[in-house]
């Protein structure tokens, strides 16, 4: 066989300038770049010369990407790799045909790393944590204003536009017997967010949820086996929400209910807190005498409206009260929120007294 060498030897054939000599020395010239060209290529594979379309580990830093509505993977590869999250497109494609839950990934921001392999993009974007910026988060017995600076918030639009929305409630899907007021009807839940919402479709997202959960509970026809409006019973709910403990709720709406039957007065701090705007449920006497129809101390049965925006579980409450007597309940440890409950008025004096000592032995 014939060596590199001994292509590179002296030639053997003597000078000519005939045609046909020149022509074999380039055949001979072509063949030594041909296998030269095929060796490096060898090497190349064998020692990793050739450059990789991916990054490699689980980068660093941090980088917010946007996914629009009806991104293909391919655009998304493409807007990781602009970012330098990945190092190609590709390298997120490859990963993504291999992993049956990538046609999961939806729109909106997520919160990523620079050069980070395809692969890791992938998996990051599959985990909620990366989502964490691109949520609206509702918890229970939020008042209409808390929800919507919240909702500006996350969704970085002004604030006013959503005071707008529920102040024009034409457009929203509330139920009729809401009557146009929007109090009670931001369902509290986690709404994921996809970066392009305006705050009429947020505020609608919310009310349809609540229309889900009424469903859900079978909240109209449920209220007229309790003897209540459905509003009636979104009110109770938005009381028990803002007074009591979950596993208090059943035995708070019992005493709701035996209150409004025996009719005497409610007596409950947080309306009186929603009227003056504050969220205090410790009021002094001054306080109590607020004239509003929120205040339950003057005022005898249910205030106007929802006082928050109560969860399944208090609106479930309401439609399904505990059976007894219970006229009174006392938080006797605010911290905790630990809540008993008295069928008579000496019973709750003597849980008025815990109450104290527990403020005593506090500094309060």
């Amino acid at each position: 066989m014939t060596t590199l060498n001994e292509l590179f030897t002296e030639d053997p054939l003597p000078p000519s300038r005939h045609s046909k000599t020149w022509g074999r020395r380039t055949v001979v010239i072509a063949l030594v770049v041909g296998v030269a060209a095929l060796l490096a290529g060898v090497i190349a594979a064998f020692t990793g010369g050739s450059e990789s379309n991916d990054y490699e580990g689980e980068g660093a830093g941090s980088v917010a990407i946007v996914v629009a509505r009806g991104d293909s993977l391919t655009t998304i590869g493409n807007t990781l790799a602009a970012a330098n999250v990945i190092k190609s497109a590709q390298a997120f494609v490859d990963a993504a045909e291999v992993n049956e839950m990538s046609t999961s990934i939806g729109p909106g921001r997520y919160t990523l790393r620079e050069q980070m392999s395809g692969s890791s993009a992938l998996a990051l974007m599959l985990d909620p944590i990366s989502r964490t910026d691109s949520r609206l988060i509702l918890r229970e017995g939020l008042r209409l204003d808390q929800t919507l600076d919240l909702a500006a918030t996350a969704t970085d639009l002004p604030l006013s536009e959503f005071q707008e929305v529920v102040e024009n409630t034409d457009q929203l899907p509330l139920p009729d017997w809401a009557d146009s007021r929007p109090q009670g009807f931001m369902f509290p839940a986690t709404y994921e967010l996809a970066g392009d919402e305006t705050a009429e479709s947020v505020i609608e997202m919310l009310v349809n949820r609540f229309n889900q959960s009424a469903i859900n509970v079978r909240l109209e026809s449920r209220a007229t086996a309790v003897g209540k409006s459905p509003y009636e019973v979104l009110i109770i709910a938005s009381l028990l929400e803002a007074e009591l403990i979950p596993e208090d709720f059943a035995k708070g709406a019992a005493v709701v209910y035996n209150r409004l039957e025996a009719g005497m007065p409610l007596q409950f701090d947080s309306t009186v807190s929603y009227a003056l705007g504050i969220q205090e449920l410790q009021l002094d006497a001054e306080q109590l005498k607020t004239e509003s129809p929120y205040n339950t101390y003057q005022v005898k049965g249910l205030p106007p409206t929802p006082i928050n925006s109560p969860g399944e579980a208090a609106i479930e409450a309401a439609l399904s009260p505990a059976k007894g007597n219970w006229l009174y309940f006392v938080a006797v440890n605010p911290d905790t929120r630990e809540t008993k409950f008295a069928k008579t008025y000496d019973r709750f004096l003597e849980l008025k007294q815990i109450y104290r000592e527990f403020l005593e032995s506090n500094g309060n």
